[in-house]
């Protein structure tokens, strides 16, 4: 029999997705699975979004353009002048999701056995994309104990290395819901002049933003114009991740140049997706109100609630729709999978991520659990009860 390749070997499971099983198993023996474990968001997709895809009605669905629609990337680029970034529709390739854009963006701008720094915990699919790219992800460590702060210049430098190409960081953050200041997104902006550097710039929660704070995109950052790459998606803004449509955004011509030529190669994004994109950017500001209202409110009762059960901690995030919450459990990984196999209250039970899949150190974040705050009110409350029972029975429960 022919062997995988080592590459195939090494692609890590997703530790969003890799119980699923489980919870369909659950599922069949009628207990109601929670699912706190993934970033689906039950918003209601903008209507106008549905609206244009039903509408269209060309008798021929064609190829697209290998950047995207001109149509729906001018609009877009209107979008990011109103938020105070300088660009025009050249600078920008339409892809397949933000997956896509990292996945380009990295093979842009990086060779193999490059480097690239990424704050921990991250996006997990982090990995995989640098996996696919063949560079390497070199992990700097931040804490729970700090509700996940970027870490110093000092501690930056102290990892970089001549195969250092690249910073990436998630702003608003996910896994943990953090949001960058404009003094720590200095200090990337110092390290990234200082050493030439790429800047990754994860973006895509940019909407979600909580208790006055406001989102500085790294595109506004100065003099480092030619080093910022952004990615932006579709999937969260408009609660439509099934249509996937991200963006990678540069002002600098020859990484855009470069990554028109992998654009090429895959042919072009979805044709429907983009219909629905480009028609959701006529979204009314009424929207996005209610949906921060409604993030708002979820946020509030998490943390209030979690911070009641013994032995938990809970920070508050500042944006996005997700947190890393600290558990009494001696192994997230197994927790999450007892919930799934041997628990229920009231023929319910919770799904939720093991933190360790979001860190590329072995070992770290095994009493950490992600979760998603994207259930509407009545079921967060009752999923944060059912956790609370399950902590009570759990027989690696940790006691302080």
């Amino acid at each position: 029999m022919p062997k995988i390749s080592k590459k195939g070997e090494s692609m890590p499971a997703s530790p969003i997705r890799k119980l699923v099983p489980y919870a369909e198993a659950a599922k069949k023996n009628g207990i109601k699975v929670y699912h706190l474990n993934i970033g689906q968001p039950d918003i209601i997709t903008p209507p106008l979004a549905l609206e244009a895809v039903k509408k269209y009605d060309a008798k021929v669905i064609e190829y697209s353009h290998s950047a995207g629609n001109e149509s729906y990337r001018k609009k877009l680029a209107k979008y990011y002048q109103n938020t105070g970034i300088n660009i025009d529709e050249n600078d920008m390739i339409i892809t397949t999701g933000g997956s896509e854009a990292i996945t380009v963006a990295m093979m842009s701008c990086l060779d193999a056995g490059d480097e690239i720094i990424i704050p921990e915990p991250f996006y997990t699919n982090y990995n995989a994309f640098a996996l696919q790219a063949g560079i390497k992800v070199v992990p700097i460590k931040t804490t729970i104990a700090n509700d996940f702060a970027l870490p110093a210049i000092a501690e930056f430098e102290k990892i970089i290395s001549p195969q250092t190409k690249a910073i990436m960081i998630c702003n608003p953050n996910n896994p943990t819901g953090y949001l960058y200041s404009a003094i720590e997104l200095e200090s990337l902006r110092q390290i990234v002049l200082k050493y030439d550097l790429y800047l990754f710039a994860d973006e895509v929660y940019r909407e979600f933003c909580y208790d006055g704070n406001s989102h500085i995109s790294c595109m506004m950052l100065k003099d480092i114009e030619q080093n910022v790459v952004l990615i932006d998606s579709v999937s969260k803004r408009y609660s439509m991740c099934g249509v996937r449509i991200g963006a990678l955004i540069s002002k600098n011509k020859n990484v855009v140049e470069t990554a028109m030529r992998f654009a090429q190669a895959r042919l072009c994004p979805p044709s429907y997706g983009q219909i629905a994109a480009e028609a959701a950017l006529e979204t009314s500001a009424d929207y996005f109100t209610d949906v921060y209202n409604e993030y708002i409110m979820r946020r509030n009762y998490m943390v209030e609630a979690l911070n009641k059960i013994d032995g938990v901690y809970c920070p508050k995030p500042k944006g996005a729709f997700y947190t890393v919450v600290k558990l009494p459990v001696d192994d997230s990984d197994k927790f999450a999978r007892w919930l799934l196999e041997d628990f229920e209250y009231e023929k319910q039970t919770v799904m939720v991520a093991p933190a360790t899949g979001f860190y590329a150190s072995a070992g770290t974040g095994k009493n950490e659990v992600r979760i998603a705050y994207v259930l509407k009110i009545e079921d967060l409350k009752n999923a944060i009860i059912c956790l609370e029972k399950a902590l009570k029975v759990y027989p690696g429960k940790v006691v302080e």
